[in-house]
């Protein structure tokens, strides 16, 4: 933890600065994405860029429930067959329709977005033909059996096949391939500084109230918090949880919280040749002991998640035991949230053959999800309680960290997952499918954790139509992966925003900061 408050590094950076004008909105926001293709990365950055100029088939509320976006209406005309009927009177923004041509020409480019770090292609993944019926009626064929296919085909961003077609994920970055149907309007984007938007007069849904905004991309928590005292911001996300207090009080300032569905996790790489391993002296090992359950679930053990979300979060967090929290489909109430029991760790591992533990290095960002950098060097004094050796914890920016975690450079590392359809089973294939590439399954496991009884029950669950039967069925995938720690859920982080006096924001269970819940108080 930061010895010192941000707040108090606030005050001493604060400077007098002019208020927004009553049309503009500036945001300062903790990450900033890779891109601005809609559809190169699947992670929480990108995606709420790409929703402010692009629309999907199906948006989300703030509470991660669906309702139509692109698409008015769906219908499952037998079990490998969906008619869709999209939304009629809808122009991109440089005044070309849009239409079924647009959607099907999305829905084959996603999988094949070069160098993506995140594919979309598990979106698609299911889809075994498409066929225009005309231009606002599109057939689905479906490989399998898929209750969800709305909810799956309906988070890839629809681009423009008249502007996009022949184009690279570069000329999205410089505004010539930028062409979206959404509330915004691309303007520019200066990596590392800002990202400028201009409202869509023409949008055919709830204009936004904000008819300029700027995102300042600001990954310090102290000068985020400085930037909105200052009035240079009028809202900021990831308020450090420390600050809370201090901003709650302070009457020129309004501050928004909501729990999230975002898990951040320990991942342990899988893999043979996992790399950052060692015996207790330094030396290289002959195997790689994550691929022992055992070893795993002693892992698990080690962590005290109370204690690292009241000391490093302040509260600001849920401890975690499954892909999904509480309340949302599919969650299974019979798997508990591990217990710190460091007996127990210590004879898992001697049962296992590490009778004096190994030696990692934990890697983790510092500027993706609220305290990261703290709550690394956190995980990483529990596990060397715990018994192991712990070699090290490195922390990086999230763009260079998380291109290095999909290449699997790492032997022991955090990372997150946000739910983005409100239920479990998109998050257990993506995440903890085995990695298989030529189907698009397991295409987020980072950390290479294979169970074929697992796969099985993934893949049987999500082609169950009856709800109460695939929830159910969802549980039972649930304790299988979780009963052997797949990988090591932490907690659910709880998110805050702030504003400055006389902004009004919805806060979003999805963590996404979007310029279109922001509107000035009546």
């Amino acid at each position: 933890m930061k010895p010192l408050s941000s707040l108090l590094l606030a005050a001493a950076l604060a400077a007098a600065s002019l208020p927004a004008l009553a049309q503009d909105l500036t945001i300062g926001r903790g990450n900033e994405p890779q891109s601005i293709d809609p559809q190169f990365s699947r992670t929480g950055p990108n995606q709420m860029t790409a929703l402010h100029v692009f629309d999907r088939l199906l948006l989300t509320d703030a509470n991660v429930r669906a309702r139509p976006g692109l698409a008015v209406s769906w219908e499952a005309l037998d079990d490998l067959t969906w008619e869709v009927k999209l939304r009629e009177g809808v122009t991109f923004h440089d005044g070309t329709p849009f239409t079924a041509a647009d959607v099907v020409y999305s829905l084959e480019r996603a999988p094949n977005v070069p160098s993506s770090p995140a594919s979309f292609a598990q979106s698609v993944a299911d889809v075994a033909a498409m066929e225009i019926v005309d231009d606002h009626t599109i057939r689905f064929t479906t490989k399998a059996p898929t209750p969800l296919f709305m909810e799956t085909i309906g988070t890839v961003y629809i681009v423009s096949k008249a502007a996009t077609e022949g184009r690279e994920s570069a000329d999205f970055n410089s505004g010539e391939a930028a062409v979206g149907t959404g509330p915004y309007r691309f303007v520019s984007w200066t990596p590392g500084d800002r990202l400028e938007l201009s409202r869509n007069e023409d949008y055919w849904g709830e204009k936004p109230h904000f008819a300029n905004v700027t995102m300042r991309f600001i990954d310090n928590d102290a000068a985020r918090v400085a930037a909105l005292l200052s009035g240079a911001v009028d809202l900021i996300d990831l308020v450090p949880p420390a600050d809370l207090p201090a901003l709650r009080a302070n009457e020129s300032i309004d501050v928004f919280e909501t729990p999230t569905v975002r898990l951040v996790y320990l991942a342990l790489n899988q893999r043979d040749d996992a790399p950052y391993l060692t015996d207790a002296a330094g030396a290289p090992l002959p195997e790689n002991p994550f691929q022992d359950a055992r070893v795993r679930n002693a892992v698990s053990l080690m962590i005290d998640r109370e204690a690292l979300i009241d000391r490093v979060l302040y509260g600001s967090g849920g401890a975690a035991s499954q892909i999904v929290p509480e309340g949302v489909f599919g969650y299974n109430p019979d798997v508990p949230v591990p217990q710190p029991d460091l007996e127990k760790a210590r004879a898992l591992l001697a049962e296992a053959g590490y009778p004096d533990g190994f030696g990692i290095t934990l890697h983790g960002s510092n500027d993706r999800f609220s305290q990261d950098g703290d709550v690394a060097q956190a995980v990483g004094q529990l596990l060397a309680r715990g018994g192991l050796t712990v070699n090290g914890v490195e922390t990086l920016p999230y763009s260079v960290f998380a291109k290095a975690a999909g290449d699997n450079q790492y032997g022991a590392f955090l990372f997150s997952y946000g739910n983005s359809t409100g239920e479990a089973s998109r998050g257990l294939e993506s995440v903890l499918h085995s990695y298989d590439k030529e189907n698009d399954r397991g295409t987020l496991n980072r950390f290479r954790y294979s169970n074929p009884d697992f796969d099985a029950a993934i893949t049987a669950a999500k082609q169950i139509f009856d709800p109460a039967e695939r929830e159910a069925a969802l549980q039972d995938a649930a304790a299988i992966a979780f009963g052997e720690s797949g990988l090591v859920p932490l907690y659910f982080q709880s998110l805050a925003w702030a504003a400055r006096d006389g902004i009004v924001f919805e806060p979003r269970r999805d963590e996404r900061t979007l310029a279109m819940g922001a509107r000035e108080a009546e």
